[in-house]
C-alpha cells in the first residue's frame, strides 16, 4: 500500500489549495484552474510544474512563487486574493455543474463539455452578445476532469441527502433489490430505496455496488450491509425487500434473510423484514 503524501502549508505559493476526501485523503487542487490531482502529485516537483506549464509560472507575472504564505482556502476573502489568486465566480462555477449535469443525464461522454458544448457556447455568445460576453464564458472550466469531479460531488451531495431522510424518517424503508450485467458483462447489484419524508413517500436510487464474484444470497447481503455500515445506517431500519428473482433469493430459511439471521444472530430481523417476489 502506497504512503499517502501530506499537505504542506508552503504549497500554496505554487498556485494550489488542499482538498481533504472523507478517508482523510489529501489531494491538491489549482487555485487558478480548479484541476484537482492525486495524492501522488502532492509534491513541489509536480505542483511547480503544473504551475509553470499550465499559468507561465513568475514569467506570467506570478510573484507569489518567491513568497512563503500560510494556506488558505481559494473561497475565503484574505490571503490568497492578496497575492494574486482569485476565487471562482459562483455563477461560473453554477454554470459549470449544470453542464455537467446535463451531460451526465444525457449519459454522453465527459469530453464533450470541452470539445463540442464550449466552442458552440463561445460561438453564439459572440454573435449574440459580444465579445465581452465571450471572454465571460470562456472562464466557465468544463475539461473532462472537471466534469467528472462536479459529478461525483453532484452524486456524493444527493446520497447525503438521501441518508439523512432515511435516518429522519418516522418509519421503516422499503428496498427494492435487482442485479443486471454492465456493458463488459459485469454484474452489478442495484438498490432503489422508498421512504417516507415530510409526510411524503419518496422514492431515490440508492446505490450501484459490483459483485465481483460470486452472486449468492451472502454476496448481497455483504454489499447491503457494507453500505448501511459505511453511511452508519442498521439494517433494522429495513422494513420491506423486493425483488423479481427466485424466492430462495431473499428466503428465510435459505437466502438473504437466513444468512441476516446467521450473521447477526437477531430473530427479530428475519421477522420484521417483509420479503416480496415479483
Amino acid at each position: 500500500m502506497s504512503k499517502k503524501r501530506k499537505w504542506n502549508d508552503e504549497y500554496v505559493k505554487f498556485g494550489f489549495t488542499c482538498i481533504t476526501e472523507k478517508d482523510g485523503t489529501q489531494r491538491p487542487q489549482c487555485i487558478l484552474c480548479s484541476t484537482l490531482f492525486s495524492n501522488a502529485n502532492l509534491k513541489p516537483s509536480k505542483l511547480d510544474e503544473h504551475f509553470k506549464n499550465k499559468h507561465g509560472g513568475r514569467d506570467a507575472g506570478n510573484d507569489i512563487v518567491t513568497l512563503r504564505v500560510k494556506r488558505a482556502r481559494f473561497d475565503q476573502v484574505g490571503t490568497l486574493p492578496t497575492y494574486g489568486f482569485s476565487p471562482t465566480e459562483k455563477p461560473l462555477l453554477r454554470a459549470s455543474y449544470e453542464v455537467a449535469y446535463q451531460i451526465a443525464k444525457s449519459k454522453k461522454p465527459h469530453t464533450i463539455g470541452e470539445e463540442l458544448i464550449k466552442p458552440c457556447a463561445l460561438e453564439m455568445a459572440k454573435i449574440v452578445l459580444g465579445k465581452e460576453a465571450e471572454k465571460k464564458l470562456q472562464q466557465v472550466s468544463l475539461s473532462n476532469d472537471v466534469i467528472h469531479n462536479r459529478i461525483i460531488d453532484m452524486s456524493v451531495d444527493i446520497l447525503e441527502q438521501v441518508v439523512v431522510d432515511i435516518k429522519a424518517g418516522p418509519v421503516k424503508i422499503s428496498l427494492q433489490v435487482d442485479k443486471s450485467t454492465d456493458v463488459s458483462n459485469c454484474c452489478q447489484l442495484l438498490a432503489v430505496v422508498r421512504y417516507v419524508k415530510e409526510k411524503k413517500v419518496e422514492e431515490s436510487f440508492l446505490f450501484c455496488q459490483s459483485l465481483k464474484t460470486t452472486t449468492q444470497a451472502i454476496d448481497v447481503l455483504n454489499k447491503i450491509q457494507e453500505f448501511f455500515s459505511r453511511n452508519e445506517l442498521h439494517l433494522d431500519k429495513i422494513g420491506s425487500i423486493c425483488t423479481d428473482g427466485a424466492p430462495a433469493m431473499l428466503g428465510n430459511r435459505s437466502g438473504y434473510l437466513c444468512q441476516g439471521c446467521k450473521l447477526y444472530s437477531q430473530p427479530s430481523f428475519e421477522s420484521s423484514i417483509v420479503s416480496v417476489t415479483l
